[in-house]
């Protein structure tokens, strides 16, 4: 059961408007930031059916803003790959508990947070390629599962178009497009699973407003807000959540 108390509420609000916001406006790569706040309230298993449905009206928000911008070969590669992904997530999620998932999700938002830091002091350098249609479905192979069990498709996804050298609006709309069909392709298995339930209908239907408001700043920040100062923020977040996750898990 999930108590709809001030606890869940402080936390799910702003996480919710910062995952909106993030994919919104700046690529979804640190979107899986408020799935991993919401794990530190509920059980990682109820935050991922409460994150889908909002995750989902973001993408149906965005996708109009950024329509046809995207790169279709690099956005066709990555949905191709995401389904054998799904499927290998839904497989694990069927077998492991819920201390596994916050190991991973916390896993997850360190080494996310250890490769922009890498990149931002020049420690790492991704290369421009060309077009590699089997990159492309690696990296939805690997963005496919991360997403299906913690929602963190965006950092494998990421890499590969920020390979691709797309404009800042291009590496965007690719997201957008890609973590729309990606999203869609979890639904039937999480129904089967279990994931969902009345409790995180009724969980993501008391956010919706939120994850809409998130959508609308996202959108209009993607051009006004310099990409340094909102990643700093998530950052911290991600370093702070996944450690105690971890902390949780292990505990």
């Amino acid at each position: 059961m999930i108590a709809f108390d001030w606890v869940f509420f402080a936390v799910g609000i702003p996480a919710i408007i910062f995952g909106g916001i993030a994919k919104g406006g700046f690529g979804s790569g640190a979107a899986f930031v408020a799935g991993a706040i919401l794990a530190l309230v509920v059980p990682p298993g109820l935050a991922l059916g409460i994150i889908l449905p909002l995750f989902m009206l973001v993408d149906a928000a965005t996708l109009r803003p950024y329509w046809g911008q995207w790169h279709w070969p690099s956005a066709k590669g990555i949905m191709q790959g995401a389904v054998p992904g799904c499927i290998i997530g839904a497989l694990l999620y069927a077998l492991v508990d819920a201390d596994v998932f916050r190991l991973l999700i916390g896993a997850i938002c360190l080494a996310f947070a250890a490769f922009q830091l890498a990149r931002a002091l020049g420690w790492l350098m991704v290369r421009q390629m060309p077009f590699s249609r089997n990159f492309a479905w690696m990296a939805g192979l690997v963005g496919g599962f991360t997403s299906f069990i913690s929602h963190a498709g965006g950092p494998p996804t990421a890499i590969f178009l920020l390979s691709q050298g797309l404009g800042k609006t291009a590496f965007q709309a690719t997201t957008v497009l890609s973590f729309w069909a990606i999203n869609w392709m979890k639904v039937v298995p999480y129904a089967y699973l279990g994931i969902f339930s009345l409790e995180t209908l009724k969980a993501s239907a008391v956010l919706a407003p939120f994850a809409l408001i998130g959508a609308w700043i996202g959108v209009r920040a993607h051009r006004l807000v310099p990409e340094r100062a909102f990643f700093a923020l998530t950052y911290v977040l991600l370093v702070a959540t996944g450690l105690r996750l971890i902390w949780v898990a292990l505990a």
